[in-house]
């Protein structure tokens, strides 16, 4: 007697359920991904096609290619071609299409076109979790994360890569000229020719590549940023933390609530100019009058948390080291106490810095204090090699050192952050996969993240409430 469990046999007649609804169990997720495309307003967001044209073949309504898409995205099938397949042998996708199959062009079509609305649904089922209370506690960490483009290292031209990519050909050039009058010395015989015609074809490609490369570099030069991508034109060479790597791709932006891990993204160039702009997108989304948020030093500019004070954002995050000062064994600036009430800074000698004089740079307006007890202090050899140790100080320095007061408060502040925000972006790169985005230029790849962030929002709210009390929670 076989003692393995067996299979059926191929050739047995088998009925499936006759209702759709019956091939679906009630806690499926694909029935949350229903309800909530069927709970939206996709004329108001923005969709394409969602009147039908008085003439013509009928094309498919917005709905089920929206459902296809974020049913794709949860379940890491973003390949246009790979989502067709799914329509038509997926269960799950035949019952949310009612066994609709486009084609993987109107599929790769309707994201192509129906961009900022994508990116509207996304910002949809975030105030959808605000709604739904998962979005209560005004308190966010933020950061930046590189994201690989559909662009190669090979072909993104920096000034630096053109030279050494000149230097490269010309030293092969050199290399092969060398063989060919080497050749020339010798007796001529048939295996001398052909490789003196294999050493000739080798220059004129050469000669072919170092006209490209010239080409390239005038492109490179004339671009504002001096930088420029051959198969995705709006990626850009990005350093990343480990040492003497890069990727060429885009820098994604992230809000993530301290408590449930629920973000908005947006895509842009640089950290250092997002923190403002990020935090108030969070205000605005969490519809709160005050707001906490805590980044990391790569965010740290004056002018930054400025505009964040204003915005009653209270930011919290670590001050970068740039001057050098501690690495070659002397004070800082943070050695240096400031008085406010006297107006003064006291060194680590206890002597005061008064207030000196006031100059302008660029559009900051800074203050200089020193004193005149530089000469006779034993701590001089620490401190500077100058006359007098000058102290300078913004007008608007105390929004940093509130900044800084907070990170004191809480030593754990940037552990949280860490905690917070850097899961949910290991958690995207492992469901993009190796290649990251599929999609080219800003607006497409802005969208396709929108999907993805979508994807992972939906998620949480699963596992958080549960995909009976979130399809309820939709349909309220």
């Amino acid at each position: 007697m076989n003692r393995f469990i067996e299979g059926a046999d191929r050739a047995q007649s088998t009925l499936l359920p006759e209702c759709l609804d019956d091939w679906v169990e009630e806690s499926n997720p694909v029935r949350a991904v229903d309800a909530f495309v069927e709970a939206l307003d996709l004329a108001e967001l923005g969709f394409k096609d969602v009147e039908p044209a008085a003439t013509g073949r009928p094309g498919y309504h917005p709905a089920p290619l929206l459902k296809l898409y974020i049913y794709g995205y949860l379940n890491r099938i973003q390949s246009s071609r790979r989502l067709e397949r799914e329509a038509r042998r997926n269960l799950e996708v035949i019952w949310l299409l009612q066994r609709l199959s486009p084609d993987d062009k109107t599929i790769a079509d309707f994201r192509r076109d129906n961009g900022p609305a994508i990116k509207k649904v996304c910002a949809k089922f975030v105030e959808l979790c605000r709604q739904m209370g998962l979005l209560t506690k005004a308190s966010v960490a933020i950061d930046g994360s590189k994201f690989k483009a559909v662009n190669t290292r090979d072909k993104n031209f920096t000034k630096g890569k053109v030279e050494r990519r000149r230097q490269q050909l010309e030293e092969s050039v050199s290399r092969y000229l060398a063989q060919l009058d080497t050749a020339d010395l010798q007796e001529p015989s048939e295996t001398l020719a052909a490789k003196t015609a294999h050493l000739k074809e080798k220059l004129t490609k050469l000669a072919s590549e170092m006209q490209k490369l010239e080409a390239c570099e005038q492109a490179m030069l004339a671009s504002p940023d001096q930088q420029i991508s051959l198969t995705d034109p709006d990626s850009r060479s990005m350093a990343t933390s480990g040492r003497g790597s890069g990727v060429v791709g885009y820098n994604v932006q992230v809000v993530v609530d301290t408590e449930h891990h629920l973000h908005e993204v947006t895509n842009s160039g640089s950290d250092r100019a997002q923190l403002a702009n990020m935090g108030k997108q969070a205000k605005a989304v969490l519809g709160v009058d005050k707001l906490e948020a805590v980044a990391d030093r790569g965010y740290y500019t004056g002018e930054e948390i400025k505009a964040c004070a204003d915005a009653d954002i209270a930011v919290t995050l670590p001050k970068p080291n740039t001057t050098g000062m501690e690495a070659k064994g002397k004070f800082g600036k943070h050695d240096f106490a400031y008085l406010a009430k006297q107006d003064v800074y006291r060194c680590p000698a206890g002597q005061l810095l008064a207030y000196w004089l006031t100059t302008v740079d660029g559009e900051r307006t800074i203050r200089r204090y020193a004193t005149k007890a530089c000469g006779s202090c034993p701590l001089k050899a620490r401190c500077t090699t100058a006359k007098n140790r000058v102290i300078s100080r913004w007008e608007h320095e105390h929004v940093m050192e509130d900044a800084q007061r907070r990170l004191d408060a809480d030593p754990q502040a940037m552990r949280r952050r860490r905690e917070t925000v850097e899961h949910p972006f290991g958690t995207l790169k492992m469901r993009m996969g190796a290649t990251h985005f599929l999609t080219k230029r800003l607006p497409k790849v802005a969208a396709e993240m929108a999907l993805h962030v979508l994807a992972y929002n939906l998620t949480r709210a699963m596992n958080i409430m549960g995909v009976g009390a979130l399809i309820a929670a939709m349909q309220a």
